[in-house]
């Protein structure tokens, strides 16, 4: 990018207030129309840009520099959290990533993949440290023992393996489950790991690799398992409506809670481990005292399925995401609703609290997520830019950013302090509207840069051939003018969909974020590196929008 590009670009979309604006624009003489800018700087610290596909999963490094997210475009990327930089590019995998983790010392990155393998990476080389093999089917999940010296993996081939991180070696094979291992946790000394699956939650002994706990009891599928802090218990959540506590010592179930009416989704304990709070589609949230197992609340108000529940973390307050589109706030000590946040439009799906308790963050499928303080339960920032279902968010460790990751394939970073959003530049699923690209062999979409094999399909309808001594067309970041680069398109202003008018002066540009915005040049002013001789334009018509084909 040149330096002349970025300076009209600066100029061109920087806020109408802004002093760079006002103090130079009349720099670019040959921009007849300009576009709808913001009146301000936007809040926007930086978009995480360069996955393909899907993001499935965001992660924070131990001391919150770093942030690693997995991809259905098979690649694990690194992102240093300061400026908002990729910082590495993990490949190896040769089908969708599932997950990252980092490792306790954040040296080390995990990732676990459909290729049926989990791969280690040296973080600060970039380069594939150890690929783990053994697992015959998707492995699902993957996860650092507390002291980084195991990695367990959790597979749909029914078994969750243990690997050494020093040598890569398989060192067990956990086999036991009848159905798809789903998640598989360490106990918090590293001594224990349990896994959910099939209608059983199984206790493994991390230094000999045997089963020394099959909890059965569960009727249904089991949807989560969580250690309490002492690592003494499990708590695990399913279908069959009931939570269930585990010895983890001896393998026996030691507290059926009973009293939800629909599937309970999960089961967490409170910081001091005295309590659990389970979540269930019968729209409750239910406190349990874990040392009896007896009901000590029901938190009742949602209107539709609790989704998940969270303590904060001095364990005084609960928060609860709902399909009702709200988040409560209970007082755990004597299960009374203290707030409810209103504001999201469409269910939300998860609720975290910041570290210090202070804000709570949720994520919902009205593409937003939203910022409350928890003292007063106001709503103290919208962050806005995702185009699809927002599934989960979560805080860095220090509190100063919050991470999402959406249906709309983006990786986001926002400033929880300045309530500043990241928009983002994305592959599409449907498409809408396409224009062909300049030579031909490709389709700028509403959702992306198609490769065609044939620059023209069967069906269309060509009118007479109309000749320009100026060609511009839209790419994915930038507007073109006869094949050079002329404006760099910043993130909110990145296309949708776009036409031309007839005479080629005139750019319409819908964007990802919903604006239509229009440009127009003034051919005779532009510098005269973007004069050439006449190009020869089609014009093609096909319903309803103006495609401008380069031959």
């Amino acid at each position: 990018m040149a330096p002349l590009q970025v300076y009209y670009s600066g100029l061109l979309f920087a806020p109408q207030s802004s002093l760079i604006r006002g103090g130079y624009f009349k720099n670019i003489p040959w921009v007849t129309m300009e576009p709808k800018v913001a009146a301000v700087w936007s809040s926007l610290i930086q978009t995480l840009d360069g996955h393909t596909s899907s993001v499935n999963s965001v992660v924070f490094s131990p001391d919150g520099k770093l942030v690693a997210s997995a991809s259905l475009d098979a690649t694990v990327r690194l992102w240093d959290t300061s400026i908002g930089k990729q910082c590495g590019v993990l490949e190896g995998h040769t089908h969708f990533v599932n997950s990252a983790v980092f490792s306790p010392d954040g040296k080390l990155v995990a990732s676990a993949s459909n290729d049926k393998t989990v791969r280690l990476w040296d973080i600060s080389t970039g380069k594939q440290y150890a690929v783990l093999e053994g697992h015959t089917g998707c492995v699902n999940s993957a996860v650092f023992s507390p002291d980084g010296k195991l990695v367990a993996s959790a597979s749909w081939d029914k078994t969750v393996r243990l690997w050494d991180t020093s040598t890569g070696k398989q060192c067990g094979v956990l086999e036991g489950h009848v159905r798809n291992v789903k998640s598989a946790v360490f106990s918090p000394d590293g001594k224990l790991v349990a896994c959910a699956s099939d209608t059983t939650v199984r206790l493994w002994d991390t230094s000999t690799g045997k089963q020394c706990g099959v909890l059965e009891g569960h009727a249904r599928t089991v949807n989560s398992a969580m250690f309490s802090p002492d690592g003494k218990l499990v708590a695990s959540a399913s279908d069959d409506g009931t939570a269930r506590l585990w010895d983890t010592s001896t393998g026996k179930q030691c507290g059926v809670l009973e009293g939800h009416t629909g599937e309970v989704i999960s089961a967490v304990f409170s910081p001091d481990g005295m309590l659990v709070a389970s979540a269930s589609s019968d729209k409750t949230v239910r406190l349990w005292d874990a040392s009896t197992g007896r009901q000590c609340g029901v938190l009742e108000s949602h209107t539709g399925e609790v989704i998940s529940a969270v303590f904060s973390p001095d364990g005084k307050l609960v928060a609860s995401a709902s399909f009702d589109a709200t988040v409560r706030l209970w007082d755990a000590s004597t299960g009374k609703k203290s707030g409810v946040l209103r504001g999201h439009t469409y269910w939300v799906n998860s609720a975290v609290f910041s570290p210090d308790g202070k804000l709570v963050a949720s994520a919902s499928d009205d593409n937003t997520v939203r910022l409350w303080d928890t003292s007063t339960g106001r709503q103290c920032g919208v962050l806005e830019g995702h185009t699809s279902e927002v599934n989960s968010a979560v805080f860095s460790p220090n509190g100063k950013l919050v991470a999402s990751a959406s249906d709309d394939k983006p990786v986001r970073l926002w400033d929880t302090t300045k309530k500043k959003t990241i928009e983002i530049i994305k592959t599409h699923v449907s498409i809408n509207i396409m224009s062909f690209s300049n030579d031909g062999t490709h389709l700028h979409t509403s959702h992306g840069i198609l490769q065609l094999k044939s620059p023209l399909c069967s069906g269309r309808n060509q009118e007479p051939a109309h000749t320009f001594t100026h060609f511009l067309h839209v790419t994915d970041q930038w507007i073109m003018c006869n094949m050079k680069k002329l404006l760099w398109l910043p993130v909110d202003y990145r296309p949708s969909c776009s036409a031309g008018n007839g005479t080629a002066n005139l750019l319409a540009i819908g964007t990802v974020s919903g604006r239509l915005i229009f440009v127009s040049i003034d051919f005779t002013a532009l510098p005269a590196a973007y004069s050439q001789p006449s190009v020869h334009v089609t014009v093609t018509t096909g319903r309803g929008f103006l495609e401008f084909v380069d031959c």
